[in-house]
């Protein structure tokens, strides 16, 4: 792990000091403003109680490719825009990730763009502009919504635990999206495939894809007629899935949560990796070595730096519960977002762990058993005491948290507390 701090050597002010990531030719305008439209509509809408407040698109520059990526304002949809090296003509002077607003000049100018016109892109530490014959709009820099960072947390996690299930060809993708119902579409619905066809059903098959809150797909609409291909992936549990629309030097991904009613900001996920402390200066040496868009591989770190892999799972749920960690379905490997960061806003953004820490502390745990294979213990509640039992990988709590999700959005703080006792 040493080797790993001494190459912190950069410091994140220096960072947000360089004034330009990128700067260069969109290689097909036309397409990528579409792209770009269908993530501003995703970031527009909202398909939960939250109204929609939120237009800051994500943009990451390094590796000779263009992020952006943003979520509907219910976190619930999750939207990334992969410019390829084939999609830009330009310079990389650094590598570095920001946030925008896409307001209505920008919207504006995105709608105008035609075929044969010129669009120039640059991505800075403090602003993203487009420039076309027509117009030149800049964007400058806006804080970046806490529940965002908490939604890029639980996201990559899904994402990273999904497998390919169907890939449709263009005329495959028109007629299933003609098949959506109209309105709002109550419960879940099941994508398969009948002979060369793909339909939503009600009725789940054998490999089948659960779609909750259908009408969320329709988000993609305006950009499938220059699909090549529309990718179809699920979750392992089959809680959540994705769409990938492949244009060849350009890639549009959809990821749903599990259904309308849940945002990914809210799942909690990455906790369990998260119940060993981790030295501040590790999560710093990792922020200085990588680039924005660098591939993340935690096996080949750990062992390039001499680091246990207990350690590198711990490391890099401390990254990814503070944003720095994506996952790219395509090339199935996490990649890294440079963004600054505190590390206060670990626990800040994780109220269980932080409530956990807290029963750690005040000595709220009595184990009643403790063996390497079973582990039984009493945890302080509110009013009373609650019963967790670890038993190999199988864990549960008598409380309200684990009785309503069964794990499913992540340990309960009783359990988590228990584990960072154990060990």
């Amino acid at each position: 792990m040493q080797q790993l701090v001494l190459a912190h050597q950069s410091e994140l002010s220096e960072v947000s000091a360089i004034p330009c990531f990128f700067w260069g030719s969109i290689t097909d305008p036309l397409l990528t403003s579409k792209c770009l439209l269908t993530l501003a509509k995703v970031v527009q809408s909202s398909f939960g109680p939250v109204p929609p407040s939120l237009r800051d698109p994500i943009v990451s520059a390094g590796t000779d490719q263009i992020r952006f990526e943003g979520f509907s304002s219910c976190n619930g949809v999750y939207a990334r825009v992969d410019l390829l090296e084939d999609a830009i003509d330009g310079e990389f002077i650094s590598s570095g990730t920001t946030n925008v607003d896409f307001n209505e000049p920008m919207l504006n100018a995105l709608n105008a763009v035609k075929k044969t016109e010129k669009m120039v892109l640059g991505v800075g530490s403090k602003e993203v502009s487009i420039s076309t014959d027509k117009t030149k709009v800049v964007e400058k820099k806006v804080t970046l919504p806490p529940r965002w960072i908490k939604g890029l947390t639980s996201v990559q996690l899904y994402l990273a635990g999904m497998e390919q299930k169907y890939c449709l060809t263009k005329i495959q993708i028109i007629q299933l999206f003609q098949g959506i119902p109209k309105g709002n579409v109550k419960g879940e619905l099941y994508l398969s495939q009948r002979g060369p066809r793909f339909v939503f059903s009600p009725i789940a098959t054998a490999g089948s894809v659960r779609i909750g809150g259908l009408q969320r797909l329709r988000l993609l609409e305006g950009i499938l007629p220059y699909a090549e291909k529309l990718i179809v992936y699920q979750e392992d549990g089959g809680e959540s899935c994705a769409f990938v629309a492949d244009f060849g030097k350009i890639r549009l991904s959809l990821a749903l949560s599990p259904d309308s009613y849940r945002g990914f900001s809210g799942e909690g996920n990455v906790l369990e990796n998260m119940v060993k402390a981790v030295r501040q200066e590790w999560v710093h040496a990792v922020n200085s070595l990588l680039k924005s868009n660098a591939l993340f591989d935690p096996t080949l770190l750990a062992i390039e730096h001499d680091v246990d892999f207990a350690s590198m799972d711990t490391l890099t749920g401390s990254l990814s519960s503070i944003g720095l960690l994506g996952y790219d379905l395509h090339d199935h490997q996490h990649y890294y977002r440079r963004l600054p960061f505190k590390m206060e806003r670990i626990l800040a953004l994780n109220p269980r762990l932080k409530n956990a820490q807290k029963l750690v502390t005040t000595d709220g745990v009595q184990f009643v058993k403790n063996t390497p294979s079973y582990i039984e213990a009493r945890v302080e509640g509110s009013g009373v005491k609650h019963t967790v039992i670890i038993a190999g990988d199988k864990q549960q709590c008598t409380c309200d948290w684990f009785t309503n999700h069964q794990g499913k959005r992540g340990l309960c703080k009783h359990i988590l507390a228990v584990k960072m006792l154990n060990g």
